[in-house]
């Protein structure tokens, strides 16, 4: 208890510290599941038709922690096993099919009724990290930092059908449901490229001007418009780095608006059910974005979640947002000259998934 108020107090100091106020507003979070269990995380992915929640640890051989694919109801929250050696940065589900994938290299393949590897599939010189499902064609998309590039693969039998070079380092993408694709490009001139999901070429590049460091995209595919969760903005140490959400046209790219962060983004997401945009940051804190109209938004609330967590997913059948964070210790000291210090050891045990909604 006694660090589950430090985590809330620790958000509640960076939003005053930012200049953003905890606002009032219809979300809190509904549920905090201490799981537990060690090794790294990233992405963290709801499979909304088949009531599982999906997370990919990775290990650490030298310290006895296994790599494995772990899995939890989505809605009690409680576990449903793990499939071991299957780890990355990400999963995903195409529930028509059954088969998940996630964002490692190699690539895994494996049966979600099952909960065995089916196979592994080679990638090339591309490193896994984003990765999303496209329901339009049963296709998963897997994104590489270095090569700058899209695996592109087969949902149903898992064959590498090409690649895509997305001209920037690619992060959070997300469709349509009608043939289009979008993904935010991380690169310090942040962008946006726009897919064709039929031929695998890219249709356009939009620019976010002095926006960058951008790590979370959401689409609104009713009204055409795009999210794009953006960690730093203006030209530092001139113009404060505020991390901001970029609104944009996913017709021709045209700026709406822009919108302050209550933090360094690591993921974003839209419900068409709500109109609402949502980014967590790595502060421990969620914004959300009301959208009133297709050119009027503005921010809704800032709720304060878990310090650390960063990456976000949309259950989308009960409207509920799920995020997760561990606990850790007192941060470590800047270097000798300047810097920033590191985080703070891990506490064990204390992974936890939390559920947020009205």
């Amino acid at each position: 208890m006694r660090k589950s108020c430090f985590a809330l107090v620790t958000a509640l100091t960076i939003l005053a510290s930012t200049g953003l106020s905890q606002q009032p507003g219809p979300y809190k979070v509904l549920k905090s599941a201490r799981v537990g269990g060690e090794g790294g995380w990233d992405y963290i992915y709801a499979d909304s038709v088949g009531r599982r929640l999906y997370i990919p640890r990775r290990g650490n051989p030298t310290s006895g922690i296994p790599t494995r694919l772990t899995m939890y109801n989505l809605d009690t929250l409680e576990s449903e096993g793990e499939i071991a050696g299957i780890g990355g940065n990400g999963a995903v589900v195409d529930p028509k099919s059954g088969h998940g994938f996630t964002s490692s290299k190699p690539v895994s393949m494996f049966d979600t009724k099952t909960k065995t590897l089916i196979k592994t599939i080679d990638v090339g010189a591309a490193q896994p990290d984003g990765i999303y499902f496209d329901p339009f064609n049963q296709r998963v998309y897997v994104f590489s930092h270095p090569t700058k590039d899209a695996t592109v693969i087969d949902a149903k039998d898992g064959t590498v059908l090409g690649k895509i070079d997305l001209g920037g380092v690619p992060e959070e993408a997300v469709g349509d449901g009608k043939g289009k694709l979008y993904a935010v490009m991380q690169d310090a001139a942040g962008s946006v490229t726009a897919i064709d999901a039929k031929t695998m070429k890219v249709t356009g590049h939009f620019p976010l001007g002095d926006k960058g460091r951008c790590n979370g995209l959401a689409l609104d595919p009713k009204r055409h418009v795009l999210f794009a969760a953006c960690g730093a903005s203006g030209n530092p140490p001139a113009q404060p780095a505020q991390p901001m959400m970029v609104i944009l046209s996913a017709k021709d790219g045209k700026i709406l608006t822009t919108l302050p962060l209550a933090g360094s983004s690591d993921g974003a997401e839209f419900n068409p059910a709500t109109k609402e945009a949502f980014s967590t940051q790595g502060n421990g804190t969620l914004t959300i974005i009301k959208e009133k109209s297709a050119t009027t938004f503005a921010v809704e609330q800032n709720l304060p979640t878990m310090n650390g967590a960063r990456t976000i997913t949309l259950d989308t059948k009960t409207n509920h947002i799920l995020t997760m964070s561990q606990e850790r210790g007192p941060a470590t000291p800047p270097p000798p000259g300047g810097g920033r210090g590191g985080q703070g050891t891990a506490v064990p045990g204390s992974f936890t998934i939390v559920m947020v909604g009205k």
